[in-house]
C-alpha cells in the first residue's frame, strides 16, 4: 500500500503545479475546452493513461469542462500514486 503524504509534501508540489489545488484531501484540477467532444477526447486519454498506471481519478464532466479528481483510496489520502498520474495526464496532454 502506498503511504499517505503529509499536507505540506501535497502544498509543495501543488506551489510547483499551479493548476492542482489540494482540497478536501486530494488533488484537484480544471480543465476547459473548445466543446464536449474536445472534453471527452480529453477523458479517454486520461483514461488510458489511468489503465496504464492502475489507478484512477474520479472524473466529474460538464459540458466543456473536465475536472479530475485524485487521491489514493487505500492510503485514505494523496500519494505518489496521485502526483505521478497528475504529471503523466498533464505531460501527456499538453493540458499543463
Amino acid at each position: 500500500m502506498a503511504e499517505k503524504l503529509r499536507p505540506e509534501e501535497i502544498e509543495a508540489w501543488t506551489a510547483a503545479h499551479p493548476r492542482w489545488r489540494f482540497r478536501d484531501g486530494a488533488i484537484r484540477k480544471e480543465y476547459a475546452f473548445q466543446s464536449f467532444r474536445s472534453a471527452i477526447v480529453f477523458v479517454n486519454r486520461v483514461a488510458t493513461i489511468a489503465d496504464e498506471l492502475k489507478h484512477h481519478p474520479d472524473i466529474d464532466v460538464r459540458y466543456d469542462r473536465v475536472i479530475l479528481r485524485m487521491w489514493s483510496h487505500d492510503a485514505g489520502g494523496v500519494t505518489e500514486r496521485d502526483l505521478n498520474l497528475a504529471e503523466r495526464i498533464d505531460f501527456a496532454t499538453s493540458a499543463r
